[in-house]
């Protein structure tokens, strides 16, 4: 008879998630040592075990609780996620259902970038913090609002009290003693804000007691564009660009003596010096 209720009870569920899964596109499955789903409310508990699947999102966890109508889900415990190239790990999630992920507790999200044009033999980047809120389907779009640290194997480090990006763009920005490392450059830069933008011809902007340096070359300002050149050279902008004036010629007296001759003042024989016209 336990079995047979069982049964029944598993059949309700899937019956029920399969149903939210027309109404919403994407299928979703919940799977668990012990199952509790309350029809009235759609919500699906799951203890032990969980492992839960929503379209292309994998997450498992020791406790969860999941809406088959709204998509929302609270999972607890060892928790780990993955979603196309990113793995997240942390003590909690809880997910809107609407592309809005947030963790926390001992927050590990890492992005297995595959091999491309850029970079020959892809890229490990990883992003540390007690809280991150991620955006999938906004350019993986990450958002660390407590400070965090982010290292990619290939760049280097990026480190801020407040950081955000969008990894589709790579496109990074850190404000609060903001660190930039570039290994590969063998170059540091550092500012009250970074803004670096990795995607095309790479360039950080810095703002805000702003330095950068390599070797031993060291530039200073409250503004700075460093681009990180292919050849692994800095080259920077304190400024914008301006051409400099020529600083007109002014001919001193005795110089005026040298190369005209005096000229006389008809009504006395004193002679007379003609001061240059100022300009």
């Amino acid at each position: 008879m336990k079995k047979i209720c069982a049964a029944l009870a598993a059949a309700m569920i899937i019956s029920s998630v399969a149903l939210a899964a027309e109404q919403n596109a994407e299928p979703s499955e919940v799977n668990a040592d012990a199952i509790e789903y309350d029809m009235n409310t759609g919500i699906v508990t799951a203890e032990g075990n969980v492992l839960l699947k929503h379209g292309a999102t994998k997450a498992t966890g020791l406790h969860a609780m999941f809406n088959v109508n709204s998509k929302e889900a609270h999972l607890i415990g060892n928790v780990i996620v993955v979603r196309d190239d990113m793995r997240i790990t942390c003590n909690t999630l809880a997910s809107n259902g609407q592309g809005h992920m947030a963790a926390d507790g001992n927050v590990i999200a890492t992005q297995n970038l595959a091999p491309n044009e850029k970079y020959p033999e892809g890229d490990l980047r990883t992003f540390t913090s007690e809280h991150i809120d991620y955006f999938p389907d906004d350019r993986k779009h990450f958002v660390i609002p407590t400070g965090g640290f982010a290292e990619s194997r290939v760049e280097g480090t990026f480190t801020a009290d407040q950081m955000e990006g969008w990894l589709d763009d790579e496109h990074y920005i850190g404000r609060g003693n903001a660190h930039l490392v570039s290994t590969a450059r063998n170059m540091e830069a550092g500012g009250d804000q970074v803004d670096y933008d990795g995607k095309d011809a790479g360039k950080a902007v810095l703002s805000g007691n702003a330095w950068a340096y390599q070797d031993n070359n060291t530039i200073r300002g409250n503004r700075l564009t460093v681009y990180l050149a292919d050849d692994g050279n800095l080259k920077a902008d304190a400024a914008p660009k301006f051409t400099m004036p020529e600083m007109p010629k002014v001919e001193s007296v005795s110089d005026k003596e040298k190369s005209e001759p005096a000229q006389l003042d008809k009504k006395s024989d004193e002679t007379v010096i003609i001061e240059p016209e100022e300009k």
